[in-house]
């Protein structure tokens, strides 16, 4: 297309560029995206053409030519969870947080869709490959023979897994080293005493949820504790407080509980005080994931710490290795490690 037509049209065009820069549409590229090719003199013009002409790039050339040119416009993240528990959960916020300083060092967007269930996911990752709305996806929440895996590899969905290689399949995965975290807490808490230790977890259909209940039940096993009891939950404030209290009016109580995210461990907090008891002296709690949540309560919570802001920056890196074709290998990101604070201590009853 000429000049001439481009302005009859009213679209600048990456041809009018080339003209007026006097280069191919090639240089054009390379040089609008500082990708090596072209010469610095050649760059400078490509570029003040760029500002005459006002020539912004056609995105759905862009998305279409992203897998071959390394070019990505949009990643996409499809979460199934209620808005609204969404909104209250800290991992998410500060994972999102993560994948976003990443895009905006490459000058790209997150695409982000709630949804009911699997099913729904998959149509919409599949409705944004085929449409060439993404360049790639996250994957997380990941199921044992979770049906994402087969569908979206089926597809050509470039995607990193967020989860353990075991639940990944074929796709680039990244994932805390959970089984370690748990054996850490595990022998903290049996080093102060405690015998009798629960855990508040997330949904039994949920990958990570099951490898931290194997590691839980073989570390108690191994250091000759009593079974331990994991209650499963969706990991909201609300069914977490549910747990803690059907925990504590048991008739073996827990002197020791563990919870799967953050939210649960401060509802469980609650829970203690509203049936008078005191936290550490009667029950020990303990969160995963250590957001600020567990620096304002009192006590302060005991927590398993690791980076949620950079596990996602992490994350998206990866994703941009896979997009660019630059061989990405799978591994896991460090292993939380256990802050003890006000909320853990010995057992009142040092038999517990």
């Amino acid at each position: 297309m000429s000049e001439e037509r481009g302005r009859r049209t009213g679209r600048v065009t990456i041809t009018d560029v080339a003209v007026r820069a006097g280069v191919s549409r090639g240089a054009v590229s390379l040089a609008f995206n500082n990708r090596p090719g072209v010469s610095e003199a050649t760059r400078e013009r490509v570029m003040e053409a760029v500002a005459e002409l006002g020539w912004v790039p056609n995105q759905a050339a862009i998305k279409l030519s992203g897998s071959a040119t390394g070019a990505a416009d949009t990643v996409g993240l499809v979460i199934a969870r209620p808005a609204r528990q969404l909104g209250l959960e800290p991992f998410y916020m500060e994972f999102i947080s993560g994948v976003e300083s990443v895009l905006e060092e490459h000058g790209c967007s997150l695409l982000l869709h709630l949804v009911r269930d699997t099913e729904q996911e998959i149509a919409v990752h599949r409705q944004w490959w085929q449409a060439r709305r993404i360049a790639g996806s996250l994957l997380v929440d990941l199921q044992h023979d979770d049906p994402r895996v087969t569908e979206l590899a089926a597809i050509g969905l470039p995607a990193v897994a967020v989860g353990h290689p075991s639940l990944a399949g074929d796709f680039t995965s990244v994932w805390t080293d959970d089984e370690s975290a748990v054996h850490e807490v595990v022998r903290y808490l049996a080093a102060l005493g405690h015998r009798r230790i629960a855990r508040v977890g997330g949904h039994p259909r949920l990958g990570h949820t099951a490898l931290r209940t194997a590691a839980l039940d073989a570390i108690v096993a191994e250091l000759g504790l009593e079974p331990a009891r994991s209650v499963t939950t969706d990991f909201s404030g609300e069914q977490g407080a549910r747990a803690t209290r059907s925990l504590l009016a048991s008739p073996h109580r827990p002197t020791a509980i563990v919870y799967d995210n953050d939210i649960m461990a401060v509802a469980g907090l609650s829970v203690a005080s509203e049936m008078g008891l005191s936290v550490p002296r009667d029950v020990s709690l303990i969160a995963w994931d250590d957001s600020q949540l567990c620096r304002l309560t009192h006590p302060n919570l005991s927590a398993m710490s690791h980076d949620v802001f950079g596990f996602g920056a992490d994350v998206t890196r990866r994703l941009f290795d896979v997009v660019h074709r630059r061989n990405p290998s799978s591994g896991p990101v460090a292993t939380p490690v256990l802050l003890p604070r006000g909320s853990s201590a010995p057992p009142r009853d040092p038999a517990g």
